[in-house]
């Protein structure tokens, strides 16, 4: 994660954009976009994916997401979501590009509706067609070490490997994985998808990760408000824990008071 964080002040950088919250926020799957703005207030987020296929920005006869979430508030992140070939991809992002100007995007390319599965072949044709037209790309891709290092390579500017399927809410299923990542990694890793409670924020960043993407864990809790709010503060404690270094695992029992000198 060279270059990637400044401890001095927790901050952390993607595209030379500068962010203070590793709390990354959805805009699907809420009861509507009072209560997902409300929700990514409560989580302090700073950056928000849109769906672009899902989400209303242009009709103005319709609620619209920049009446809730204000685009001087928030990093709007738009994706890719719900498209299954490259060229789908690459489309859909042009078409953001023309209609708001966004050139910092995420990209997802699914294999089958099913698992919802990032297809990573296409995923990395996508890609290199993406950084070729000048867009500053984070990629939603499986926990696969090698593919990992295989997009860093072809330009993104983030890696986004998953923790579970979308919207599954299994928390992170391999760590191991996740964990080698974050070690090879020049670019931030950012955990999409999957989590399901607060403390799988947590285990994410104790594992080293720059930031978490969290949707359907806030959108569909009880309690979406404080759910993110519990986000939020998961998400410091973890990066605090991982920062302090935990304690070695041990087999055996070891005495926390000292044992020489007693009565």
């Amino acid at each position: 994660m060279d270059g990637t964080t400044t401890p001095a002040d927790g901050t952390w950088t993607v595209a030379g954009r500068t962010f203070t919250s590793r709390l990354i926020v959805g805009t699907g799957k809420y009861k509507d976009y009072a209560v997902n703005a409300a929700a990514a207030e409560a989580a302090g987020a700073e950056m928000v994916t849109v769906a672009l296929r899902r989400v209303n920005l242009s009709d103005p006869s319709q609620p619209m997401l920049a009446d809730y979430l204000k685009p001087e508030r928030f990093t709007y992140l738009p994706n890719t979501a719900g498209c299954h070939t490259g060229e789908e991809a690459v489309r859909t992002l042009r078409l953001a590009r023309e209609a708001g100007g966004w050139t910092l995007v995420k990209l997802e390319v699914l294999s089958d509706a099913r698992t919802l599965y990032p297809d990573m072949e296409e995923t990395l044709r996508a890609l290199k067609l993406l950084v070729a037209d000048g867009f500053q790309v984070m990629v939603y891709c499986t926990d696969d070490l090698v593919y990992a290092r295989k997009l860093e390579d072809a330009g993104a500017v983030a890696i986004m490997p998953l923790a579970a399927p979308i919207g599954s809410g299994m928390g992170i299923l391999n760590p191991v994985n996740i964990r080698l990542i974050v070690e090879q990694a020049k670019t931030p890793v950012v955990v999409d998808a999957g989590l399901g409670t607060a403390s799988d924020a947590a285990i994410a960043m104790e594992l080293g990760c720059d930031a978490v993407m969290v949707n359907t864990a806030i959108a569909l809790a009880g309690d979406p408000i404080r759910m993110a709010r519990a986000m939020k503060h998961a998400v410091i404690a973890g990066r605090e824990a991982f920062l302090a270094g935990r304690m070695p695992k041990k087999m055996l029992g070891d005495p926390s008071s000292p044992t020489a000198g007693l009565i």
